[in-house]
């Protein structure tokens, strides 16, 4: 009884494998154009803000400072403009604010990539559940079905050719989704790598004493800039 049903099943074909993988083929080419996207509206200068920022910080200018980054969407900015405001209570509590706002913003920066690798680690096996299907039909085909006889040669090549086109297929969905994981993946270690690196040139240039100007206003807390 069992075995029936699932060979009834298993007789579809691999036509519905072929939708299921166009599907995943638009799902990650919209990712991946979401996150380059994404990622080309935050781009900076790490290292030319890193110079700006030690200048005025060794100059004493915070509010300077914080006027430079408060603006930006970049993930850099917001760590950096999300710690100055703290300096007033000391080093200890800007490198706190900083740390906080970085673990805030790590799962905007990664936001979808799971997605991404989902699709490229299972796309080939997707399509060889498509390639097993259609050797089945072909073989069910060959025998010449339920009715018995000789099969169709011509069926039996054309489920063998749908097999071969769902693996295919599969390989052609999976293999530019782990490219780009790949590269996007590199883009998010190196944005934390530059939230590190400015963090600590705040933290390493700041004059804790007489940081407090006469008659200068707090620092107004940053804008989120993570949006997904």
């Amino acid at each position: 009884m069992l075995t029936s049903v699932l060979l009834r099943l298993t007789l579809v074909g691999a036509e519905w494998v072929l939708w299921v993988l166009v599907l995943l083929s638009v799902i990650s080419v919209a990712l991946i154009v979401d996150r380059c996207i994404y990622f080309y509206v935050r781009r900076i200068d790490a290292d030319a803000l890193g110079e700006e920022l030690e200048k005025l910080l060794q100059a004493g200018d915070v509010r300077g400072a914080f006027d430079l980054v408060k603006g930006s969407e970049a993930i850099e900015c917001a760590v950096v403009a999300a710690g100055l405001p703290a300096l007033r209570r000391g080093a200890t509590a800007c490198g706190e604010a900083m740390l906080a706002a970085k673990s805030r913003l790590r799962p905007v920066v990664d936001a979808r990539l799971s997605i991404l690798a989902t699709i490229g680690s299972n796309a080939p096996f997707i399509g060889l559940l498509g390639t097993v299907l259609g050797i089945v039909k072909a073989a069910h085909d060959l025998a010449g079905g339920a009715a018995g006889g000789a099969g169709d040669p011509n069926a039996v090549m054309a489920g063998v050719f749908e097999a071969l086109v769902a693996t295919a297929v599969g390989l052609f969905v999976a293999i530019p989704a782990v490219v780009a994981f790949n590269l996007l993946q590199r883009r998010v270690r190196n944005t934390m790598a530059n939230v590190d690196s400015l963090a600590h040139l705040v933290l390493a240039n700041v004059r804790v004493e007489g940081r407090k100007a006469g008659g200068e206003a707090p620092l107004a807390p940053p804008a989120v800039a993570g949006r997904v």
